[in-house]
């Protein structure tokens, strides 16, 4: 209909005209506080949040609360494999895409594992789930987006991380008991005579 055309024309012209404030424009964020710690924390913040409309801008936007990557894995399912080694490795890569899912929710109290399989039930892309209200929304319109660009550097760097790892020959861990113990500046000086 007409009013459906003037209402997309308007819609594009106001969404052109945002996006040239954004790209274009100047703007002067004044960030207070009550201290030097918590204005440095803000001005983060705003940094942060400058960086990821950019990062927006620039290639667009996944739903967020970690879905995208979650729906990622069923592409991954009906991919042919030559071997077992193979398999390990999509099977490792289906749980890595999983686990901010995972994590959000687990966080959040909720048991991560049921919600990813209800997700995983159905086939909207759109579909996640809201932690912070305790329920399944349509994460786009609910505003719970990442930009993709964002999405899409952390899993380069993880899987460039992980190929570091597997031609690694060696890797040092901490031990877990020494997790909450600070490190010691000064050498052990046992049997020096000190």
């Amino acid at each position: 209909t007409a009013m459906g055309k003037s209402a997309a024309t308007f819609d594009r012209e106001k969404a052109q005209e945002r996006l040239s404030k954004l790209t274009g424009g100047v703007a002067v964020f004044k960030v207070g506080g009550a201290s030097e710690v918590e204005v440095g924390e803000r001005k983060d913040r705003v940094t942060d949040a400058l960086n990821a409309t950019r990062a927006a801008v620039e290639e667009g936007i996944v739903p967020g609360g970690g879905v995208a990557l979650l729906y990622a894995t069923k592409a991954l399912e009906n991919l042919k494999t030559e071997n077992e080694d193979q398999r390990r490795g999509i099977h490792i890569i289906q749980n890595a895409l999983k686990a901010p899912t995972l994590t959000i929710a687990s966080n959040a109290g909720f048991d991560g594992s049921t919600i990813i399989g209800k997700l995983l039930e159905q086939d909207d892309v759109n579909f996640g789930f809201d932690a912070a209200k305790g329920e399944y929304v349509d994460m786009v319109k609910a505003g719970i987006i990442d930009p993709l660009k964002v999405v899409r550097t952390a899993l380069a760097d993880a899987a460039s991380v992980s190929l570091l790892f597997t031609t690694t020959e060696a890797t040092v861990l901490v031990n877990s008991d020494d997790k909450n113990k600070p490190p010691s500046r000064v050498p052990n000086m046992d049997g020096l005579g000190y």
